[in-house]
């Protein structure tokens, strides 16, 4: 007589329960992941625009449209105003866009803003007082 293997229901229940205590530990984790990366996306889509705002301001332009920059907006973001980019004559202002769209809940409605001093350099600033549930884990590197 042929003796069928297979495994018991007890054996059943621990791979079930080892399977849970997987998913509950990494979906979190998975989560602040994808939020990291996006305002991390968002940062960088926003610095990409330094540099046809400097062409601008090098020919005396301190009024810069969307479509002067070759703005596209993103689904990860909503224009805080009609134009991302707003310059005073002493080439000093900001290129500032907010998380939204389909950023996760986590970080919409954060402000990144990255700034140009009168010298001509760069800086970023985030305003995470609209984010639910913002974390110092999501800041992209230089920004404050």
């Amino acid at each position: 007589m042929k003796k069928i293997r297979g495994f018991t229901l007890i054996e059943l229940m621990i791979a079930v329960a080892i399977i849970g205590i997987l998913a509950a530990i990494s979906i979190p984790i998975y989560q602040d992941y994808i939020a990291r990366s996006q305002v991390q996306r968002v940062h960088a889509e926003l610095t990409a625009y330094r540099s046809p705002v400097e062409d601008a301001l090098n020919r005396g332009v301190v009024l810069i449209s969307n479509a002067e920059l070759g703005y596209t907006s993103s689904n990860l973001t909503v224009a805080v105003t009609s134009d991302i980019a707003s310059f005073l004559a002493d080439g000093t202002g900001s290129l500032e866009l907010t998380l939204g769209g389909s950023a996760s809940a986590v970080v919409a409605g954060a402000r990144i803003a990255v700034v140009r001093s009168s010298n001509g350099s760069w800086s970023c600033h985030l305003d995470t007082s609209a984010a639910s549930a913002w974390k110092a884990t999501y800041m992209p590197s230089g920004c404050d």
